[in-house]
């Protein structure tokens, strides 16, 4: 009798746990990020926001429309490679999700936001900064950093007001970022009343940069900007140093990372490297801002390296914009994430106009000093 009792009493256990799940619904969201390649500190870190947000989301307890839902992360590595970005886009969309966070580059993000327009799945880049990224006419697409226009401008101006740069020397990847970085650079420079000496390319494999750095050094620059990421401005700035090359360097938010000093060999004198980061804080949102970067140490017993509080806050105002529409259904919450303003996030307040660029998207200029990256200002 009393087996019968408990027989009862499992199934009985069994029925609700099966009710309380099948109330509880699944909401999967994207992330794509390069986890394996050079750049796959970088693409980690990413990974690592997204994971922060969903677990912390889900650990609070979130409902929409009047459903508990409990969020999946799924994640997808493009390796920097846009053919991959493509391939992994199209995974996504297959696998039916509400939305997407990546992804980190410019060249993967560009193609593979034609696959989430056709689906109608909104994308949130948390660092891809090409400007064409938002200027497809696509509904979906949106960032969360300043573009190239303002980033590379600004650093341009810079060069040649606050550095004092005569001969300036530009170097890219040929990347849709890194090209397009530097191209606005060099636009800035110009427009500050600089010059340019020198322009030459590499790509985003290199790893010996002798010709090119060569050919810079008949030029004298007192500045070098390249338009690429850490892992190929590491090795480059060590390869100057063996040179005899004694220019500041400067770079976007790609070369911008805390790997940097480790890439570069212990090459980097201080003050020596000036790079700008698409994003910034000031005042009492910094708080926010550091308290975010003290809870991703004690997670993943690692530091922020770039991007992750920028992805930490795409997927929760994806999240915020299904809670307002009622609904994680792209047709139904994209209009409310389009009008998202005046979010405030741990990367500062968002709000995105009516191509879904960021709003008087902010930049933080570093430098680095004793191997450690120091800021200089936040400027708009």
């Amino acid at each position: 009798m009393l087996h019968k009792f408990n027989v009862v009493i499992g199934a009985v256990a069994f029925l609700s746990a099966g009710l309380a799940s099948a109330q509880e619904v699944v909401v999967k969201i994207g992330h794509v990020g390069p986890t394996s390649g050079a750049i796959a500190h970088l693409g980690k870190d990413n990974e690592n926001g997204a994971r922060m947000a969903i677990d912390e989301l889900n650990a609070k307890g979130v409902s929409i429309g009047g459903k508990k839902v409990k969020f999946e992360l799924l994640a997808e590595d493009d390796a920097a490679d846009p053919k991959q970005g493509t391939a992994a886009a199209q995974k996504l969309m297959d696998s039916k999700v509400s939305g997407v966070v990546g992804h980190l580059n410019s060249g993967t993000s560009i193609p593979a936001s034609k696959i989430y327009s056709d689906a109608g799945v909104p994308q949130v880049s948390p660092s891809a900064t090409n400007p064409k990224y938002t200027r497809q006419g696509y509904k979906t697409t949106f960032r969360l950093v300043a573009d190239d226009v303002h980033l590379g401008g600004t650093l341009g101006k810079y060069a040649v007001n606050q550095l004092k740069g005569k001969s300036i020397a530009v170097i890219d990847d040929r990347t849709a970022y890194g090209q397009g970085v530097a191209d606005e650079f060099e636009k800035g420079v110009k427009g500050a009343g600089g010059k340019t000496v020198a322009r030459e390319f590499t790509n985003d494999k290199a790893t010996d940069f002798t010709a090119i750095l060569t050919a810079v050094k008949a030029k004298k620059p007192d500045v070098i900007f390249f338009g690429g990421m850490d892992a190929v401005a590491g090795p480059m700035i060590r390869q100057a140093k063996q040179l005899g090359i004694n220019a500041k360097f400067m770079g976007g938010d790609g070369i911008c990372s805390g790997e940097l000093t480790k890439l570069a060999g212990g090459a980097i004198a201080d003050n020596q490297v000036v790079c700008a980061e698409a994003g910034g804080v000031e005042g009492a949102q910094k708080k926010g801002l550091d308290d975010f970067k003290a809870r991703f140490k004690a997670k993943f017993n690692a530091d922020v390296q770039i991007y992750a509080p920028y992805v930490y806050d795409s997927v929760n105002v994806l999240v915020a914009a299904m809670q307002k529409a009622g609904s994680s259904e792209p047709a139904k919450y994209l209009p409310v994430l389009a009008k998202t303003s005046g979010y405030n996030g741990v990367t500062g307040t968002i709000s995105f106009d009516e191509k879904g660029d960021i709003k008087n998207g902010a930049l933080t200029l570093y430098t680095y000093k004793g191997e450690k990256r120091e800021q200089i200002a936040v400027v708009r």
